[in-house]
């Protein structure tokens, strides 16, 4: 079979995903996958490879290339390097990302445009997944494309082959890199005429949508939702994906004796297991968030950061969530027994592995609770797996539409839009009993929660503080459903019985209770920390719990001015924001301690849903207004002062509303247009002095 190289650059698992889902495809084209991670540098050598390169990279961060490629990169970023040292390299390469942040896809764009510099061509055009609109809306098209353009590849490169007459087409293309686009209609063909010998990768489905006994159904009640589709959808003949290969067994073994069925859960950074010394509202009750702070006590561990630093929550899953799912699924009765996890003998997945996840000889209740996001959405792919296990007929049926390219609008709308999970899916589709091995296949691991640090260790020696919003979503796939955040939901209650109301925040003993523990990991050290030197002026923006890092930043700040009295230090501005002065203004008192001796020289606060009154120009609404307030001076400490801005909170609004009131600031200060400040901004961020942590 005709080899070609594959790469994955993963942060949690998607990139993988995809990549073995191109893998187990390939074979079906007559190619070999010779799939690694891009870690694995040992098991592939871009410098004497030439067989065709396709590259998944998924972005992390802020638009930082996965852990896993950060080893990669430096690799061909080094500047050495001659412009022609990958000159015999053709690749194509797949970016994942979240239009919601700044820095799009930014991980993948990062290897992209260094592979080129350094020579190497396209023979595939590069495909940008969106996360926020789901990424199977160009993932798919894109793997679907991906197979003429490597037969076009190999015709060109290496002398005819017998070939369908569906790829022909292909290999005559004017251009040297293939689109998605010119192969839609061939990639379609393509899975149209695929045998069963290699699974099908699609089944044209003929039925009626509504069964006889929807037929007293009102007219005017008949609306899409999650269970009910409509015309034309309803009437439709129906291409849904290939049924996945199912490659798990598992057997649930009863516990014999007293025998504990306790298991930790794998990372590859240390766990620390710390008692929660305090916990406090730092909002008020009718706040419409509610923000709680927990102080870890670490004084026992070897557990050390610095300000700017985020961690690791090692959380569970909701115990009502995985109890209903325990009875949904009938294993109740069962949920202390073992779980024996083997590879199916007879199955068709290429390359089928044990999830690593799933630690040996856990219990069922285990493996629910601590090892499976069981809030994930699910894929498609989930979707057409679960339709062959569901018994009733209209059901099976409007899960093949939820996974059909026919129904993606619903499935956009119905699933992703809706956050729906597998337990709103069996509420939904009653006749659907999913056997347990589908679920370890098809859910991702349950993946620990970063927080930001919101103290110093020199401030509070031997102490660690984070703040976080209560997260509260009602979900109606079915019926109202009020949720709380897997991991804040989990913490609340953690907390709730030492928990200090918000009128003693300032007092330092809290309820005499028993502390309780959670565990908690380091994550890998970034950038987001203060200068070196401290005569360097710094802007902070963080609004409502963004605030969190940049008091950790100050408090730091406290103690290193009182070591060094004579000591010269830096003007620090911080724009703050919340919605109301008396509800949820974080840290108020804190910050205008800080404020008051002179370690924060500039404290600028918004409040967006407080009236102005009395004054001529009112108050500013948002951080972003503050900011246009202060032009001047914020261009003069970012383009004259060679000062550091620092950006925490909000990804979807305030940071992009954030980018954009800099970029004006800049284009309007120095005089030039849009893209030129553009341009500065991207080099201040190059330069590691415009830094953003957000979410």
């Amino acid at each position: 079979m005709r080899r070609f190289l594959l790469l994955y650059a993963t942060q949690r698992g998607q990139a993988k995903a995809i990549a073995e889902e191109i893998s187990e495809k390939a074979v079906t084209y007559g190619f070999y996958a010779d799939l690694h991670c891009i870690s694995e540098s040992d098991k592939y050598d871009l410098k004497t490879e030439t067989a065709p390169l396709v590259m998944v990279v998924s972005t992390t961060g802020n638009g930082d290339p996965p852990d896993t490629a950060r080893k990669f990169v430096k690799a061909i970023k080094d500047k050495t390097l001659p412009p022609d040292f990958l000159a015999h390299l053709r690749y194509g390469l797949l970016g994942l990302g979240d239009s919601e942040y700044t820095y799009f896809c930014n991980g993948g764009k990062v290897i992209d445009k260094r592979l080129q510099e350094l020579g190497a061509q396209h023979f595939y055009d590069t495909g940008h997944a969106d996360d926020c609109v789901g990424l199977e809306l160009v993932v798919e098209p894109w793997i679907n494309g991906l197979w003429a353009a490597l037969e076009k590849h190999f015709l060109s490169n290496r002398g005819r082959e017998d070939t369908s007459e569906t790829l022909t087409m292909a290999s005559h293309a004017s251009r040297d890199a293939v689109t998605p686009e010119l192969l839609h209609v061939e990639s379609q063909v393509g899975l149209l005429r695929l045998d069963d010998s290699g699974g099908k990768a699609a089944e044209v489905l003929e039925q009626n949508a509504v069964n006889s006994s929807q037929s007293s159904t009102l007219i005017v009640d008949f609306e899409a939702s999650l269970t009910r589709s409509v015309p034309p959808l309803s009437q439709a003949s129906l291409n849904i994906p290939s049924l996945p290969p199912e490659y798990l067994e598992v057997h649930l073994e009863e516990a014999l004796g007293q025998e504990e069925s306790h298991a930790s859960v794998s990372l590859v950074d240390p766990v620390f297991h710390v008692p929660v010394s305090k916990a406090v509202q730092l909002t008020t009750n009718d706040a419409i968030k509610t923000t709680l702070l927990i102080e870890l006590d670490i004084s026992k561990t070897d557990f050390s950061y610095q300000p700017g630093d985020a961690f690791n929550v090692i959380c569970p899953n909701s115990d009502s969530e995985v109890q209903f799912l325990l009875q949904r699924l009938q294993l109740a009765d069962r949920r202390e027994h073992h779980v024996a996890v083997t590879i199916k003998a007879d199955t068709r997945k290429k390359g089928a592995a044990l999830p690593q996840h799933v630690p040996e000889r856990c219990s069922l209740q285990f493996l629910l609770t601590w090892c499976l996001e069981i809030r994930a959405v699910p894929k498609k792919a989930f979707l057409r797996a679960l339709a062959d296990h569901t018994g009733d007929s209209a059901e099976r049926r409007r899960l093949q539409e939820l996974c059909s390219r026919q129904g993606a609008a619903d499935y956009t709308r119905f699933v992703r839009e809706a956050g729906a999970c597998l337990s709103d899916l069996l509420r939904a589709f009653p006749s659907c009993q999913p056997p347990l091995g589908l679920l370890l296949e098809h859910l991702p691991k349950l993946q620990p929660r970063p927080y930001s640090c919101a103290s110093s260790s020199l401030f509070h020696p031997g102490k660690l503080h984070f703040i976080f919003n209560i997260v509260e979503f009602l979900s109606n796939t079915t019926e109202v459903i009020l949720r709380r955040g897997v991991c804040t939901g989990w913490l609340a209650t953690l907390v709730e019985s030492i928990l200090q109301p918000y009128m003693c925040a300032n007092h330092v003993d809290g309820k005499k209770a028993l502390a309780p523990k959670l565990s908690i990991s380091p994550r890998t050290t970034n950038s987001f920390h203060l200068p070196n030197d401290p005569s360097v002026p710094i802007i902070m923006v963080g609004p409502g719990a963004g605030v969190a890092p940049f008091i950790g930043f100050l408090q730091h700040r406290e103690k290193l001015q009182e070591q060094h009295p004579g000591g010269h230090f830096g003007a620090t501005w911080l724009f703050f924001g919340c919605r109301h002065k008396e509800r949820d203004y974080l840290f108020r008192d804190e910050l205008r301690h800080f404020f008051k001796c002179g370690v924060l020289t500039h404290l600028e606060v918004s409040f967006s849903r407080d009236v102005a009154v009395g004054e001529e120009e009112g108050p500013a609404k948002y951080v972003q207004d503050s900011l246009q307030r202060h032009s001047k001076q914020v261009a003069g400490v970012l383009l004259q002062d060679s000062g550091y801005v620092y950006v925490c909170g909000d990804a979807k609004n305030m940071a992009k509303d954030v980018h954009d009131a800099l970029v004006e600031i800049i284009s309007r200060e120095t005089g030039v247009e849009k893209l030129e400040a553009m341009k500065t901004l991207a080099t201040l961020k190059e330069e590691k002095r415009y830094l953003q942590d957000i979410w």
